[in-house]
């Protein structure tokens, strides 16, 4: 990934988006409220090898905790991992959040919807199931609502991967979708994703009324971006943008790696309380 230069200046395009039409994120005005929405891995966490490799690092813990009171609790993660595995992560946070892209959510008064999964995905399952096992590799995350399998320590196996879950897909019932996404497909219940989860956000308090901002680095969160950009909100890609050319065609904003996102995060939590300065959280490393 690139790193963003010392002492760029805001407003232009970080290390390696030269000749793109997209800038920094701003950080919002004085009158400006905003509900801040963001991915997972990719976007606040480095990807790994596997999905339970993944960490937060301690010191972006605090840094969200002050967003949230910043935003008057409108802050939000929307992620393709269940809302358990988003808690042990963020522990001891418990943050308003959309799991399984949306399935999952646990609104900001803390109350939790969850349904049940299609019959349709257990026939999936024992097909995935067969496929790994044939083949090193290859990883199945069995999320009980949706499953994922993963081909990044195969990826030689990609393009044969994403053919065999087409044709899964279309002996179905149109029951489930596939996500396609970054050395992974994902089957899920059809009828919801990031952006419908962002919407359902938006119509509740703390959130309505206020501009969304969504931030996600993988085409799995593009419907989040068309979403926040149809509502005048801001749309932030994050990572290398040669990856993903469709999510490149909706962000006009982007942050260059996971640790460009982070010091963009405590700036932004410095400009919703100002007193901070003075108490300001070592730099997120």
């Amino acid at each position: 990934m690139h790193n963003k230069p010392a002492g760029q200046p805001p407003g232009e395009p970080p290390s390696g988006l030269a000749g793109r039409a997209v800038t920094a994120p701003p950080l919002p005005g004085p009158e400006e409220r905003w509900a801040l929405f963001l991915d997972v891995d990719g976007t606040l966490a480095t990807l790994a090898p596997t999905p339970d490799a993944v960490v937060i690092q301690p010191a972006l813990l605090p840094v969200l905790e002050r967003l949230q009171q910043g935003l008057q609790g409108a802050l939000a993660l929307i992620s393709g991992r269940p809302l358990a595995q988003l808690d042990a992560l963020f522990a001891p946070l418990r943050l308003p959040a959309a799991g399984l892209h949306g399935l999952e959510r646990r609104r900001a008064d803390g109350t939790v919807t969850a349904p049940l999964p299609p019959p349709a995905l257990a026939t999936v399952r024992r097909q995935l199931q067969a496929y790994a096992a044939e083949r090193p590799g290859l990883l199945l995350e069995d999320k009980g609502a949706s499953l994922a399998l993963h081909y990044r320590l195969a990826p030689q196996r990609g393009a044969a991967v994403r053919r065999m879950a087409q044709r899964l897909l279309a002996a179905g019932d149109g029951a489930l979708r596939l996500i396609d996404g970054d050395h992974v497909v994902e089957f899920q219940q059809a009828g919801m994703d990031k952006g419908r989860a962002i919407e359902t956000f938006l119509a509740e308090l703390p959130f309505r009324g206020r501009r969304p901002v969504f931030a996600g680095d993988d085409t799995t969160d593009e419907d989040g971006f068309r979403s926040v950009t149809a509502q005048g909100g801001l749309a932030i890609k994050v990572g290398d943008r040669r990856r993903g050319a469709s999510l490149s065609a909706i962000t006009r904003y982007a942050l260059p790696d996971v640790e460009a996102m982070h010091s963009w995060l405590a700036e932004l939590a410095a400009r919703l309380d100002p007193t901070a300065a003075e108490r300001r959280d070592p730099p997120v490393r």
